[in-house]
């Protein structure tokens, strides 16, 4: 091909040998996916995950180390924790990518007309090659970039460049391929791909298809692999954590086990303890068994049901967002929503309703109507607004199945009819007979009408129609002389400054033809105010999200007066605090560490491209933020997929919900600041749920090493174990995975990034609780005070079911401490039903086990006295979790409290 050419309006269109051709030379109409993984990829997958990783080494070293002696229970539980845990997310994930490759496959079957073989034929988008003639009319979807070389469209560009003002875009008398490649969304010639075609019809050439195109480009950048997650990286320093913990036991173990073995046991004789270590096979049946002891300790100090919870309570949270219009894509997506430290919010359709509308009306005498039932009041008046936004507006009523609705036309169309329909004037008497179409170059339209009103309707930009109209229509309908038009052209000028797009509407008594040639006499009906309004409770959730500590950046690809207009509105944007308003061109002027520097007062960026998205959120992660997005098109992909956490609408692109973690199903941004609340609440149940499994698990741990030395082989059998570890574990899991989202969690700064998941607070609250239970068991074994209230037997049978029962109801009443920090400890317990109905289930059936457990669970009931005992002894652990909780308050303010939690 020449570099450049000239087209007439006759297409033959390519061949289908050339078009086969020019898809073996310039590549296919689709997208091709980043490498798709099977569901044994994904499964393999989450085994990094650094629990995982931890539960792997102990159950290897469990069934190295005890084939002869081999403990199933302990090592299936741990093995049917590494499935579960693995399994949901996987299954979850896989299904997510199955479900967007149905959604890619489908949007290729897509339809578009084509002229092929000297003839207009409709083929599917993804049979679309370079070179190809399209036919582009009003609601098509452009299949592929290309440029016009017939005809007119205004464009719908939203979801590439994210401006909600449609394009114009005309023919182009001479293409010239070098330049066709350009990005420039203004070029009055060019189209994109994804973009869509509101108003007109033209026909293009396509000049790029597939991951050429613009959208393509976007694509390919969706393909890096996310960091991960905060709660990830919190959890790996949470295995480091817990491993130092076994590891220190397990030595601890190893070198008392000996030493009782060595020294003890030879009653510290020296001659003894030579004669001893002379006796190899005796030493190394002792050091065996020392080392087994410390294993032991190892897998008893690894939290199984720690993975399994966490994927519990993510699950189930997710369940209970969809109620608030939040679906969650990427399980770990809630908790790093809690996280957040800085929001990249759009503008259109998040903060505001997402629909061009009339917000106001300023009729010829400088009145403005901020209440449109007023308006509609002045009868005479409305009439004539209603047939200038009816008869004289590209769009027509249709009906969406439930309700009529305009459709078709520009925006500004659309909002008239719209605002027209609100109140309809019955049996209206109304006739078109001929009109102008809106054009770039007239920058108006009219339309001749005979009936209730013979005159020619125009409608245009205020600047276009004011300086020729001579009268105005009162609120009686009839003509006055217009002699305000200053005060009127003030006005103007302060709704547009505050966002508004302005359209007057007039009327002339010349015919159509006759206004080409310039207007004259007109008489002025009113302008009227166009906006995207700002939503109801936007403001009040900005706030919300602010006092959270979340930094809100408005991204917005509208004009800095609009998106100025926006932030003012919603309290976001304040001068006086020092915030500041950047544009796309002034991000670009700027280096990374300038715009770094500039980041914590920046609250609008304006005129922003895809690049100022995915520049900001890199900026913030490499300042150490945890970074959100939210975004509704195609442009806004890359943003969403490199964020921490991105946000995309429910009624956005199916690139944006894939590059995304969280669909807002209502668009609204309310229902993030629900998301926000969710990760938080996940976060505190992951903290609580560590804080009574660790307690649990140190408590174990110890008396395991000091009951060797109290001649106490077995204090807990490995029967009493699995029931120990199924209450630690899974049922523990699901009553802390239904902890209630608690508006005061909106109150508290969010956690830094590299903040440990095991606070002070919590290391506090872990080691006294273990300690102090730690205690009552042994004085519970070894105070003869306590021992005297018991049956005697040659086996102890009764003393041992007591020990059972005080460590299990010691684990249960530690629950109760470890869900709240406040001192009423049942503050909120009715809003998580299912702690209160899984640990009454507990209850219940560890009273079962000691009437009934037998020799399986080495339990032979306990009298009603015994059983008081049990619970009074038990009950400590509460006072004693209160009298900490309460000395912390002394010593330390509420704020510095509130910092260790």
């Amino acid at each position: 091909m020449h570099a450049m050419k000239n087209y007439n309006k006759i297409y033959r269109g390519l061949s289908s040998d050339e078009a086969a051709k020019s898809r073996k030379t310039f590549g296919a109409n689709i997208i091709e996916p980043g490498k798709r993984k099977t569901f044994l990829s994904h499964y393999a997958a989450s085994f990094a995950d650094p629990t995982i990783k931890i539960l792997l080494v102990a159950l290897g070293l469990n069934i190295l180390l005890f084939i002869e002696n081999f403990n199933w229970y302990e090592s299936i539980g741990i093995a049917v924790s590494i499935i579960l845990a693995t399994m949901v997310s996987s299954i979850s994930e896989y299904g997510s990518q199955l479900a967007f490759e149905k959604l890619v496959e489908d949007a290729q079957k897509i339809k578009c007309k084509v002229y092929r073989d000297g003839s207009l034929t409709e083929v599917p988008t993804s049979e679309v090659v370079k070179g190809d003639f399209v036919k582009l009319e009003q609601g098509d979807r452009i299949p592929a970039d290309g440029i016009l070389i017939d005809g007119q469209v205004d464009v719908d560009q939203s979801p590439l460049n994210g401006e909600t003002k449609e394009a114009h875009k005309v023919s182009a008398a001479i293409v010239d391929y070098d330049k066709t490649d350009d990005l420039n969304f203004s070029n009055p010639h060019l189209v994109f791909n994804s973009s869509t075609v509101c108003q007109g019809s033209a026909t293009m050439l396509v000049t790029a298809v597939g991951e050429k195109t613009y959208y393509g480009s976007l694509a390919r950048e969706l393909q890096h692999d996310k960091s991960d997650s905060p709660l990830k990286e919190r959890l790996k320093d949470l295995a480091a954590f817990i491993s130092r913990i076994g590891y220190l036991g397990a030595f601890l173990i190893l070198v008392s086990s000996l030493f009782k073995s060595i020294a003890m046991d030879n009653h510290f004789n020296m001659a003894e303890i030579i004669m001893y270590m002379s006796n190899p096979y005796t030493l190394a049946q002792d050091v065996i068994r020392a080392l087994t002891l410390a294993v032991t300790i190892i897998v008893v100090a690894v939290p199984e049901g720690l993975p399994v919870m966490i994927t519990v309570v993510l699950s189930s949270n997710m369940k209970r967002m969809i109620k608030d219009n939040v679906l969650v894509r990427k399980l770990v997506g809630i908790e790093t929503a809690g996280s957040l430290n800085i929001l990249f919010s759009d503008k259109t359709g998040t903060l505001t309703v997402g629909k061009m509308q009339v917000s106001k009306f300023i009729t010829g005498n400088g009145k403005i109507y901020e209440n449109m039932h007023n308006l509609k009041e002045e009868k005479n008046l409305w009439k004539i607004i209603y047939i200038s936004s009816v008869y004289n507006n590209g769009s027509t009523i249709g009906h969406d199945g439930k309700k009529q609705s305009p459709v078709g036309g520009n925006s500004t169309d659309r909002a008239m009819l719209g605002f027209a329909m609100s109140y309809p004037v019955i049996n209206a008497d109304v006739r078109k007979l001929s009109e102008i179409s809106f054009d770039s170059k007239n920058k108006f339209s009219a339309s001749s009408v005979t009936g209730d009103l013979n005159v020619t309707l125009l409608k245009g930009a205020p600047d276009k129609i004011l300086p020729f109209c001579t009268h105005y229509y009162c609120e009686d309908g009839t003509k006055s002389e217009l002699n305000n038009i200053f005060q009127i052209n003030k006005l103007t000028k302060d709704m547009s400054s505050a966002g508004n797009r302005l359209l007057a509407l007039a009327t002339s008594d010349a015919a159509t033809d006759k206004l080409l040639k310039g207007f004259s006499n007109l008489t002025l009906v009113g302008i009227a105010c166009i906006k995207d309004e700002l939503r109801e409770d936007a403001a009040k959730s900005i706030e919300e999200v602010t006092n959270a500590g979340v930094q809100v950046v408005m991204i917005t690809g509208d004009g800095k007066e609009t998106a100025v207009s926006i932030g003012k509105e919603s309290n976001l944007l304040d001068y006086a605090r020092g915030d500041i308003v950047l544009t796309s061109d002034e991000m670009k002027n700027m280096t990374d560490d300038q715009l770094k520097k500039a980041l914590p007062k920046i609250r609008v960026v304006a005129r922003a491209l895809p690049s100022d998205k995915s520049r900001l959120v890199r900026l913030s992660q490499e300042m150490n933020l945890v970074a959100g997005m939210t975004g509704d098109g195609v442009n806004d992909a890359p943003a969403l997929k490199r964020a921490d956490v991105g946000f995309s609408l429910g009624s956005g692109t199916e690139v944006a919900k894939e590059a995304s973690d969280i669909v807002i199903l209502d668009d609204n941004f309310s229902s993030i600041v629900k998301a926000i609340l969710y990760g938080r609440t996940i976060f505190k149940s992951i903290r609580k749920f560590i804080v009574f499994q660790l307690t649990i698990n140190i408590c174990a741990m110890s008396i395991t090493l000091i009951s060797q030395f109290l001649g106490i082989e077995t204090p807990i059998t490995v029967t009493q174990m699995l029931w120990i570890n199924m209450v630690m574990d899974t049922l523990a899991g699901l009553a802390f995975a239904g902890e209630a989202p608690l508006p005061e969690y909106m109150e508290e700064l969010p956690k830094k990034k590299g903040e440990k998941i095991i606070n002070d607070y919590m290391e506090n609250q872990i080691v006294i609780s273990a300690v102090y239970t730690t205690f009552l068991c042994i004085l519970f074994l070894k105070f003869p005070g306590i021992g005297s209230r018991f049956r005697y037997s040659a086996g102890s049978e009764y003393m041992m079911t007591g020990f059972f029962a005080l460590f299990m109801f010691c684990a249960i009443f530690n629950s109760l401490n470890a869900r709240t920090q406040r001192i009423n400890i049942m503050s909120n317990i009715i809003k998580n039903k299912s702690f209160v109905t899984i640990m009454s289930l507990v209850c219940i059936i560890q009273i079962l086990i000691l009437y009934f457990g037998g020799r399986v669970f080495r339990t032979y009931g306990l009298t009603t006295g015994e059983l008081l005992t049990v619970l009074s002894i038990s009950f400590t652990v509460i006072p004693l979790d209160l009298m900490r909780k309460s000395f912390l308050r002394l010593c330390h303010t509420k704020e510095e409290v509130a910092k260790f939690l």
